[in-house]
């Protein structure tokens, strides 16, 4: 892996950064803060058939097989300009969680429009470069970081790392010594709170492997404030993601500005400040993100400090412009209603395995409700956790149909496995009356060929 690391992070730390551009839709007069995401712009139904911006998602199916995800430009910019607008007078640099969704043209696309990443292994450290993401926009966290990772980083000059142990400093205070290149820091400092979400993905407690113990805290900024090599600059926050309720972030914020302030009245400097992301999406509906609440309740709570603030947003871009795309391959009478089987499975989006959560499904071809009967959307797979809905209320869909499963732009193909040895599915990005496969199908056969047989064999 250090390797491969050390082959191409000179080069792609040394690609020309992309320069923000224009959106063709920043004019749009109902793009507004809080209302509903996209309606009637981006996934609609024309002539009773399902589009994405201006394409029919059969015309894409046919084109590139099912199942697939399909993404949309309009929607992914919207969402940042959005986000952006609401976060502008604090100001807040904007880093794109990397793991929400990581495909290069999704993360080109972002990093047109201004943005930064956030970044957790070495891997998405080298896709971020590679999409033309500037180094000194992007931040390094993650609890694991190896010293091959580390080394990386300060080779790319990323711009901060959020360091998550008193072993990870010292770690990377002997590699900044020993290349004599400094790096820029936060101290990731959990709160011991609750954010509200999935136990699976709550991340500020006590109990959770994230960041360093609150009453541990000072002394380890005290020690990294005196290493050579180390540029110490303020504290990392992240509660935990799909959090709803914005109140808990306020909470958070808070005891966060109680941490700032103890170090200072300490004699410690704090000029910089990373809230971490977490900002949820309603799956059901339609509605946006509170961005403006979200801004509203950071500039309330953290305003006064008169910190540089780093944010680090990812589902909440990219979920709702994304669709995963698949076509019924049987019915089954069910005890209640029918099992609809799909050609997707769990291997291709594990939210609901995983986390038990929902997604809206619909069928693509418009269809009347008033025929609606109890349907189980679930894939082939050879496990009983691989369900998308359970008693779902819709028109019983023929052999062949297409069905749509919504917000699937984040957390969906990049936790995609090759389980039960089903081929990683396309990418698609739509853009207008266009698209493009963003990423190809993978073949079984070239599964097989990463598989050399034991020379005894």
């Amino acid at each position: 892996m250090a390797a491969d690391f050390s082959s191409t992070a000179g080069r792609l730390a040394m690609q020309p950064a992309k320069e923000p551009m224009a959106s063709r839709y920043d004019s749009w007069p109902d793009r507004q803060q809080n209302g509903d995401c996209h309606d009637g712009r981006i996934f609609h139904f024309k002539n009773a058939i399902l589009h994405a911006e201006q394409l029919p998602l059969p015309e894409i199916a046919a084109a590139v097989e099912t199942p697939f995800y399909c993404y949309s430009s309009a929607a992914i910019c919207d969402s940042y300009l959005a986000l952006a607008e609401a976060v502008a007078p604090l100001p807040a640099r904007i880093c794109y969680a990397v793991k929400a969704n990581g495909n290069l043209s999704v993360l080109r696309s972002l990093a047109r429009l201004g943005a930064g990443a956030d970044v957790v292994s070495g891997g998405e450290l080298l896709r971020a470069c590679a999409a033309g993401m500037a180094p000194g926009n992007i931040v390094f966290s993650g609890i694991g970081k190896t010293e091959a990772e580390l080394r990386l980083a300060l080779t790319c000059q990323v711009g901060h790392i959020n360091v998550e142990s008193a072993g990870e400093l010292d770690l990377l205070a002997r590699l900044c010594r020993e290349q004599a290149k400094p790096m820029t820091i936060r101290l990731r400092v959990n709160p011991d709170l609750d954010a509200g979400t999935h136990a699976k993905i709550t991340t500020g407690t006590a109990e959770s492997k994230f960041g360093i113990a609150w009453a541990e805290l000072p002394a380890l900024y005290r020690r990294a404030q005196g290493l050579s090599g180390i540029v110490l600059q303020g504290l990392a926050l992240h509660i935990g993601s799909q959090i709803l309720d914005l109140e808990r972030f306020r909470v958070a914020f808070r005891r966060l500005a109680e941490m700032v302030q103890a170090l200072r009245n300490a004699g410690l400097s704090v000029i910089d400040l990373d809230l971490g992301g977490g900002l949820g999406i309603d799956y059901i509906g339609k509605r946006r993100p509170d961005y403006a609440g979200y801004a509203a309740i950071i500039g309330e709570t953290l305003g006064q400090l008169q910190c540089k603030l780093t944010i680090e947003p990812g589902r909440c871009l990219v979920a709702q412009s994304g669709l995963l795309v698949t076509r019924v391959i049987n019915i089954k009478p069910a005890p209640q209603g029918y099992f609809v089987v799909v050609d997707a499975a769990m291997n291709d989006l594990l939210r609901p395995a995983l986390y038990d959560a929902v997604h809206t499904i619909r069928s693509v071809r418009q269809m009347t409700a008033a025929s609606a009967v109890p349907c189980h959307i679930v894939g082939p797979v050879c496990e009983s956790s691989d369900v998308f809905a359970r008693n779902l209320a819709m028109p019983l869909p023929a052999i062949g149909d297409l069905l749509a499963i919504e917000n699937a732009g984040a957390y969906g193909a990049v936790m995609a496995s090759t389980y039960n040895a089903r081929p990683l599915i396309p990418e698609v990005l739509v853009d207008g009356d266009r698209h493009a496969v963003v990423r190809r199908r993978l073949s079984v056969y070239a599964m097989l060929q990463q598989e050399p047989l034991a020379p005894w064999l």
